[in-house]
């Protein structure tokens, strides 16, 4: 992706340099279903059960001390930082054209290991996420050479798509459709819109990127690749376990990368109505 280094962002909160102590459950000592059922849980009954995890009885001590860096790692946040600033003003024309909605910023959290948000501890072993109380997105850099190395997604455009993925949450927030979904058995195949909806928003985004000719040659492919690397089939099969459709929470490695296909042919969040597919 062509892009332009020394890209700063006031929407950017740079937490790398903090650490955390102290009591709660933390996400760390949970495993990624346990999360998952939890972020449905909180989708399906609109809310905030992410938010039980730090209240194990104990209190938690956040320390903030200087950010300690590598180039690379520099390079990244810089590389980051570029694309929520493109991502963001992207959607600040898209929105009101096509959604008559008027757009407002997301903030990017980067930090190690854990950190705080409106719901509950964010750590590191959880991924990426969008929070929906505080409107940010929370990101480990660390997690992109797990991306590569583990779920075999490598590129620029790749790590571009994940955080375009979150941002897409933040427009489903706007637009009202981030929580509304419904509850028992259909818990799992909102969740699954929700997330293959978000891919799409990222591909809305990219095609925008197309059409400003700042995409390289196999930039759509890393997006193809990294939205089919993490699909829900793909990490079932990757952990040991037998493939369950009816425990999906984000969709199949084909949906995934259908869905960011789509938004990216098409440009269009009407489009991207996963609901009605």
């Amino acid at each position: 992706m062509r892009w332009i280094p020394g890209t700063s962002s006031g929407n950017v909160e740079d937490r790398r340099g903090s650490s955390m102590g102290g009591g709660g459950f933390g996400f760390g000592r949970m495993g990624i279903g346990g999360l998952l059922l939890i972020g449905v849980l909180s989708l399906v009954f609109k809310k905030n059960f992410f938010a039980l995890l730090g209240s194990g009885g104990g209190s938690t001590t956040t320390t903030q001390g200087p950010v300690q860096s590598t180039p690379a790692e520099d390079s990244l946040k810089d590389y980051i930082t570029f694309v929520l600033n493109d991502a963001q003003t992207v959607w600040a024309r898209a929105l009101p054209v096509q959604a008559q909605k008027e757009y407002r910023d997301a903030h990017l959290v980067l930090f190690r290991d854990a950190t705080e948000s409106s719901c509950g501890q964010a750590g590191s072993s959880t991924g990426p996420f969008y929070c929906p109380g505080d409107e940010k997105v929370y990101i480990d850099l660390g997690f992109y050479q797990e991306l590569e190395s583990r779920f075999g997604a490598s590129g620029d455009f790749a790590q571009a798509y994940v955080l375009a993925h979150e941002i897409g949450h933040h427009v489903q927030k706007i637009l009202g459709i981030f929580g509304s979904g419904e509850g028992g058995a259909q818990s799992n195949r909102h969740s699954v819109e929700i997330e293959l909806q978000a891919d799409c928003f990222a591909g809305v985004w990219a095609s925008t990127a197309r059409e400003r000719k700042i995409l390289d040659p196999g930039d759509v492919e890393e997006g193809l690749a990294a939205a089919s690397a993490v699909g829900d089939d793909r990490i079932q099969q990757m952990s040991g376990r037998a493939v369950n459709p009816e425990s999906w929470t984000h969709g199949s490695a084909q949906q995934r990368s259908q869905w960011f296909r789509r938004g990216f042919d098409s440009g269009q969040i009407a489009q991207c109505d996963t609901a009605q597919r």
